[in-house]
């Protein structure tokens, strides 16, 4: 029996036409069984009138349906459900959820337990710690406006609205070789340059082209969370050295080499992530020449090579290595926005010519107009003055966070003045714990965030890592006014 006209919901301000809107849900009728199959559909004019649409609309509607397979027009018979349809056969769901389809898979799939960070939406009315990111607040959006809108409006824009090259776009390329070798000592050419979607993609790749099964990749005691876990999902062995105010202990990663084949390191020399100390001079050489000796790779990840306080940018390994050792990996996303998804990754040909072809298979290319908007934008001088303009003001906020943390906060917390970056390295009393610290943190609406994954290595240090460049002056004192009040509250429960 044909459905009753009190079935059929017709949305005129919707952008679908009223026939494929009714065809859809004739569509759905025919699956849920209350258009078995061969059933008779009503006369386009019987249907029109009942409907009160045009027939017209109906011939268009039994057309679709007609082309999709669902209905067979018989001449001087009429249009029926198609006998040969199979039932679909029919899920009970839960009572408790009107449609729970959305949420429960119809199929076993492999879940991974080192992927499992939750990301929930941020509520405007609680304060979030961060571990360091830039405030989006200061992007310089009508600059970059006014560079996107020049090359979109250009006649030959259409030659990078197709797919492109994998290693990126050749202009930003360009620009990045004469940028980099100026700014950061490298002597590279174009041929050494792979346009990322940021840092995490540089690390991707070059794991997935260094590490199988038990590899061996040496890090710090304290690491980039990310890293590790994107070295573990690849079944890679991590191997931990301690990590002091002169970075990663060298000497350690040498009596390493000695007992076993590694084939990498992974580094942040600039600030070392999270403790934000710099490797001393002396390491880098050392480390450099046990990579030559033994033929493993640095991965050197100079995440915020930008941010210096208190004095000029120490250069990368990348800069002193004539051996082919170092794979260096840097972003533009955290020196502008996160939102912008651009960063490099710069090694020997012979491996960015692999890491190109691996590209291809999970991102194939970049956006070829923002990566020629960032060309010019670094080309003409915008980002320099850019980094110029945050730098002075991050350091304010970065002297105004520290100093209200000793002044308030001395009693719970210890931490070394960072010399560049944009977060700081607390080190919670023993007599307390973040666990502690986060629940009743939330009666303040300060969210902590994952303080377990700077401890990775389970050294229990008791540290934690907080940004401060993301917020302005007025933030700052409220967020340091609500830590107090729930570092007091923690000390009262240790009291009792």
């Amino acid at each position: 029996m044909f459905p009753y006209k009190t079935s059929f919901k017709f949305d005129k301000s919707c952008n679908q036409p009223i026939y494929l809107q009714l065809a859809n849900q004739l569509i759905a009728f025919i699956k849920s069984g209350v258009l078995p199959a061969n059933t008779k559909l009503l006369g386009t004019r019987t249907l029109a009138e009942l409907l009160k649409v045009h027939r017209k609309t109906i011939v268009a509607c039994y057309e679709e349906l007609d082309l999709q397979g669902w209905v067979e027009s018989i001449p001087k018979k009429g249009t029926f459900v198609k006998a040969d349809l199979p039932l679909l056969q029919l899920r009970v769901f839960d009572k408790t959820t009107s449609n729970n389809k959305n949420t429960v898979s119809g199929f076993s799939f492999y879940k991974n337990e080192l992927l499992s960070v939750k990301t929930n939406q941020k509520e405007k009315e609680k304060i979030y710690l961060n571990d360091g990111v830039s405030d989006s607040r200061l992007t310089p959006t009508i600059e970059l406006a006014r560079v996107y809108r020049k090359i979109a409006g250009k006649k030959d824009v259409f030659e990078h609205l197709s797919y492109g090259s994998t290693y990126g776009n050749d202009r930003l390329r360009e620009v990045l070789v004469t940028y980099l070798n100026e700014t950061r000592g490298l002597q590279i050419t174009k041929n050494n340059i792979l346009i990322t979607r940021g840092s995490q993609m540089g690390i991707w790749l070059s794991t997935q082209l260094l590490l199988k099964k038990e590899d061996v990749i040496v890090v710090g005691a304290t690491n980039y969370s990310s890293a590790d876990t994107t070295f573990l999902q690849h079944e890679a062995t991590l191997v931990r050295i301690r990590v002091d105010n002169d970075g990663l202990c060298i000497t350690e990663l040498e009596d390493i080499c000695k007992k076993k084949k590694i084939k990498a390191v992974y580094v942040t020399s600039h600030h070392h992530h999270p403790t934000t100390v710099t490797l001393s001079a002396e390491r880098r050489i050392h480390l450099l020449n046990l990579a030559k000796q033994h033929q493993f790779a640095i991965i050197e990840d100079d995440y915020d090579y930008d941010f210096n306080y208190n004095h000029a940018p120490i250069l990368p390994l990348a800069s002193h290595d004539i051996h082919g050792n170092v794979i260096y990996i840097g972003s533009i996303c955290k020196t502008v926005a996160p939102v912008f998804r651009i960063g490099y990754l710069i090694a020997s040909k012979e491996f960015v010519d692999e890491a190109s072809s691996c590209r291809r298979y999970i991102d194939r290319q970049g956006d070829a107009l923002l990566e020629l908007t960032f060309a010019d934008f670094i080309k003409s001088g915008d980002l320099d003055r850019h980094i110029r303009k945050v730098l002075k003001i991050y350091k304010q906020r970065r002297d105004l966070f520290c100093k209200l943390l000793k002044e308030k906060l001395s009693e719970f917390l210890e931490f070394d003045i960072p010399k560049g970056g944009m977060a700081i390295w607390v080190v919670l009393n023993k007599k307390y714990s973040w666990k502690v610290v986060e629940e009743k943190a939330l009666k303040y609406n300060l969210i902590i965030g994952d303080w377990k994954r700077y401890d990775l290595g389970n050294n229990n240090h008791n540290s934690l890592r907080i940004g401060f460049a993301s917020y302005n002056e007025v933030e700052i004192y409220d967020l340091i006014s609500c830590l107090e009040k729930v570092m007091k509250e923690v000390k009262a429960i240790s009291l009792l």
